[in-house]
C-alpha cells in the first residue's frame, strides 16, 4: 500500500515543471520563516525569491493572499478576542475595551515591547461558551472579569499559571 502511494506521488512529481515545484513549497517555507520570526521579515522574504528564482512581487502576493501570515512584528502573546454576533451580543465589545486599556494598544496593534498582539475575529467557533477569547491558540470561553484578570496577568508576567478554559 504505502510502496503504491509513492508511485503515485513520484508520478505526479514528474507531472510538475521546476516553476510549480518551487511554488509549492513556498508554503512551507513561509510557515518555517514565521515560526522562526513570528511574521515575515522582508529581509527574509528577498531572501525567499532569490533562493527560489521567483520574483518579489509573486513571493508577497502569495504571502498576502492568507491570513495567517504576518508582515510585521508580533507579540510573544497574540490575545485574540471573538466579535462574531453571539459573543457580541454577551459582552465581546467590553472584553475587548478592557484588552485595550490593560494592555495599551487597539485590536490589530502590537505592544511596542513586543509582550502582546491584540487581535479580533469574526467567530471562534465556540458561540455556546461566548464571549469567547484565545491566548496564544488556547480557548477560553464565558469571558469574565476574573477571566480577563488572568489573562491580563499572564501576558504582563505577573504568573505563569495557565488560562482556565
Amino acid at each position: 500500500m504505502l510502496i503504491d502511494a509513492l508511485e503515485k506521488m513520484a508520478m505526479v512529481a514528474d507531472l510538475l515543471t521546476d516553476e510549480q515545484r518551487k511554488r509549492a513549497v513556498l508554503m512551507q517555507v513561509f510557515y518555517k520563516v514565521q515560526k522562526e520570526n513570528n511574521y515575515l521579515p522582508e529581509d527574509k522574504l528577498r531572501e525567499i525569491s532569490e533562493e527560489l528564482k521567483i520574483p518579489l512581487s509573486e513571493v508577497y502576493s502569495t504571502a498576502s493572499f492568507y491570513k495567517q501570515f504576518h508582515f510585521m512584528p508580533r507579540g510573544k502573546n497574540i490575545v485574540c478576542v471573538c466579535v462574531g454576533t453571539a459573543c457580541h451580543v454577551r459582552g465581546a465589545p467590553k472584553v475587548l475595551e478592557k484588552l485595550e486599556e490593560e494592555f495599551g494598544v487597539k485590536a490589530g496593534e502590537t505592544a511596542k515591547d513586543l509582550s502582546v498582539t491584540l487581535e479580533t475575529v469574526g467567530c471562534i467557533g465556540c458561540c455556546g461558551l461566548a464571549p469567547v477569547i484565545t491566548l496564544n491558540e488556547e480557548i477560553s470561553g464565558e469571558v469574565n472579569a476574573k477571566k480577563l484578570k488572568e489573562v491580563v496577568d499572564i501576558v504582563l508576567g505577573k504568573t505563569n499559571v495557565q488560562l482556565t478554559s
